[in-house]
């Protein structure tokens, strides 16, 4: 059953709290993106002040300023391609860990973070666990050459999976949002996702998607702040 507590800045800064107490001394982290993420780097950044020796791969140009501004030393996936833990942070998580991202359009470098560290812990507040994912909008990062043409054959392939709904090109300020790596986000209102599992390797045939947020068999166990505290998803795991 859904949770359905605010999420308040109160339980995302539990959540993150709670992922610093996995942090060990001279650990290789990813740093994610998002509020709860944000936290997480925030109460890092205090840590590294009192005297622990970390070095952080952020996972977008945001981050990457937040960590420098909190006194979080960085490094790249080329200098340290092997990472002991990525603490980022997630729009949907369902009962098996599966999880959207993407609403701040950094996916693909979080996809690449995750699986280049040993293990993913999600951060986030209450409101992000749901039954089935796909409440919120399903980002999908394309190449902006052919655009339409991606965006038909993204269309086609949902339909083939009983999945429909629009396909909106993100816009920010007036105009086409574009990733920190140029390409476009098509967010993908298809409702109920019933199989997650055939929709992503669906998205990961199709040339010009580039990525998609369905984040699966990479998050290790989430840390979810509650109005009384933080629950571990999967329990003790």
């Amino acid at each position: 059953m859904q949770d359905k507590a605010p999420g308040d800045d109160a339980m995302r800064i539990a959540a993150a709290r709670a992922a610093l107490d996995e942090v060990r001394p001279g650990m290789r982290l990813g740093l994610g993106s998002g509020r709860t993420a944000e936290h997480f780097v925030r109460l890092l950044g205090d840590k590294v002040k009192a005297g622990l020796r970390v070095v952080g791969v952020p996972t977008s140009e945001r981050t990457a300023a937040l960590a420098v501004s909190s006194g979080v030393p960085l490094t790249t996936l080329d200098e340290t391609p092997h990472l002991d833990l990525a603490v980022d942070g997630a729009d949907e998580i369902d009962p098996g860990l599966r999880l959207i991202k993407g609403g701040g359009g950094a996916l693909l470098r979080e996809k690449i973070v995750a699986a280049a560290a040993e293990r993913m812990l999600v951060v986030a507040d209450a409101g992000k666990v749901v039954d089935v994912l796909g409440r919120f909008p399903l980002p999908i990062e394309v190449i902006p050459f052919g655009l339409g043409a991606t965006r038909a054959a993204i269309e086609r392939a949902a339909g083939r999976l009983g999945l429909s709904g629009a396909l909106v090109l993100r816009q920010r300020d007036g105009k086409t949002f574009e990733t920190d790596g140029g390409h476009f986000i098509l967010d993908a209102s298809f409702g109920r996702i019933p199989d997650p599992d055939g929709l992503a390797a669906t998205l990961d045939s199709l040339p010009g998607v580039v990525e998609h947020g369905l984040f699966i068999g990479l998050a290790e166990a989430a840390l979810i702040g509650r109005g009384g505290g933080v629950d571990r998803l999967p329990p003790g795991g």
